[in-house]
């Protein structure tokens, strides 16, 4: 753990669109980034450059060798998310991997102890769940009473076949790339974990699922009803409970704000939540961790709650049976 006087200095593994956000909320949040890698010497120089970055390093490994660097962002496609949060954690670095963090429970149970084992913070970067609205959200919920219903969706459109998400060997999907944070939103309003789920896809050519949709079961007879894909555009997320309902129009980058309260027999009620940029909250609660003033807002539980449930879902769609978790 880092002192609440050292400055903690950032690299990001990738160039990936991603990183945009990422480095927007590192500004709003005053965290420090110095190092940016690709796997190409003139293209990390060049990159590092255009996104106002001190350097650039002609590999993942050399930015893992960086004294400078004492916490990483992986912004890497699925599939190298695991094999270089090891690495990372191997060289001494905390850790904020993009989400998905794996859709493998095993990869979850050993990145986890080796960050334990070395002293290092390892958090699953789910931003929406940094985000005052979310919180806010959750402030609300106990007003509608018991839930007993969630709905999920979470879609845009993708043209272009050579993009990552498309990409098979990649641990691309739709499910992976957009629905994960359906299956976190489903998980956090529950309560609890899911104890049965059924699942549907379409594939692409490539073999990914292009939409998928599943239906969670919680112990307390809760269900959710989750949507994603890349051949529409669509957001939201609903909270039904015995004395109302919450409606989120903008769950996920939360810029708009607003939630809606549906209390059975009231007008409908307009809460707003001024924006905060969801990405800095994310830097801000890692330098927290890392600083050892708190826990990580995501840890251990919730990842490996992500990854069993992407898990089954993905084996109920490939069986079309549903699927029975411990």
């Amino acid at each position: 753990m880092s002192t609440n006087d050292t400055p903690i200095r950032w690299g990001i593994l990738g160039t990936a669109k991603i990183n945009g956000k990422l480095l927007a909320g590192a500004r709003a949040a005053g965290v420090e980034v110095v190092a940016i890698a690709s796997r190409d010497a003139a293209k990390a120089t060049a990159y590092a450059a255009e996104v106002g970055v001190a350097r650039g390093h002609g590999s993942y490994a050399a930015l893992l060798a960086d004294p400078e660097v004492g916490a990483v962002y992986i912004s890497l496609p699925n599939q190298l998310h695991h094999s270089w949060t090891m690495q990372a954690l191997a060289a001494g670095k905390h850790v904020l991997c993009e989400k998905p963090y794996s859709r493998h429970p095993a990869d979850v149970q050993a990145a986890w102890d080796a960050a334990d084992a070395a002293g290092l913070v390892l958090q699953e970067a789910f931003m929406w769940r940094h985000s005052p609205q979310t919180k806010r959200l959750l402030e609300l919920l106990p007003g509608i009473g018991p839930v007993s219903f969630i709905r999920a969706t979470f879609a845009f459109t993708l043209t272009d076949p050579t993009n990552v998400r498309l990409g098979a060997e990649l641990d691309g999907g739709s499910l992976m790339d957009v629905g994960c944070y359906t299956v976190s939103a489903s998980r956090l309003l529950a309560g609890e974990e899911p104890d049965r789920v059924h699942g549907e896809q379409v594939r692409s050519a490539s073999g990914v699922d292009i939409r998928f949709s599943g239906l969670l079961h919680f112990p307390r007879d809760i269900t959710a009803l989750i949507a994603c894909g890349f051949t529409t555009e669509h957001q939201g997320l609903e909270v039904i409970g015995a004395d109302g309902s919450i409606f989120v129009p903008d769950p996920w980058h939360a810029v708009g704000g607003t939630i809606l309260v549906r209390m059975t027999g009231e007008a409908e009620q307009t809460v707003t939540v001024p924006f905060t940029n969801p990405y800095g909250a994310e830097l801000a609660d890692m330098e927290a961790a890392i600083r050892g003033q708190d826990r990580p807002l995501l840890g251990r539980h919730d990842a490996l709650g992500q990854a069993r449930t992407i898990e089954a879902l993905y084996h109920s769609a490939d069986t079309g049976q549903a699927v029975t978790l411990d």
